[in-house]
């Protein structure tokens, strides 16, 4: 199994070249203004999952003049587009993260919120076997896990 990334977003860069996500979107033939850079820069830098309102917070930091409704507008194109995904944790918040060529899932910690991105050959070489058995041909497929780190207590509805 590899993990590949967990933890806060680092703190926003100013960007000298174009972000991997901005890259995505010019080839998707998005025009890209300088709102929807900076927008792109923050979702490209994140380690983390964010939601929109960290999106925005993030992005303010590098240009003060977005609003919150330019944020929300751009990752609606950017999800139309199919550059970005929105995933649910369960938590209530949409979260969001760059689509990739590698495909993962996610463990969610109960406890803290924390998202674990992994990989799992064997998991992936199973999924086919079940679709199969089944008699389908799998084409797509998203799995979240959630759990408790051992030797916590089960969190309460409150925190949740």
């Amino acid at each position: 199994m590899n993990v590949l990334a967990q933890g806060a977003a680092p703190e926003p860069v100013a960007a000298s070249s174009p972000s991997r996500l901005e890259q995505l979107c010019v080839e998707k033939g998005l025009k890209m203004t300088e709102q929807r850079r900076v927008i792109s820069r923050v979702l490209s830098d994140a380690t983390d999952h964010p939601d929109v309102e960290q999106v925005y917070h993030r992005a303010v930091t590098i240009d003060p003049h977005i609003s919150i409704a330019t944020v929300y507008r751009t990752m609606r194109l950017f999800e139309e587009a199919n550059v970005i995904e929105r995933l649910d944790f369960g938590d209530g918040r949409a979260r969001f993260e760059e689509n990739r060529d590698t495909h993962h899932h996610h463990l969610i910690d109960l406890h803290t919120g924390q998202v674990t991105e992994f990989q799992s050959p064997e998991l992936e070489v199973l999924k086919e076997k079940i679709a199969q058995a089944l008699g389908y041909e799998l084409i797509g497929h998203r799995l979240e896990l959630y759990g408790l780190r051992r030797g916590r207590p089960e969190p309460g509805p409150e925190e949740r």
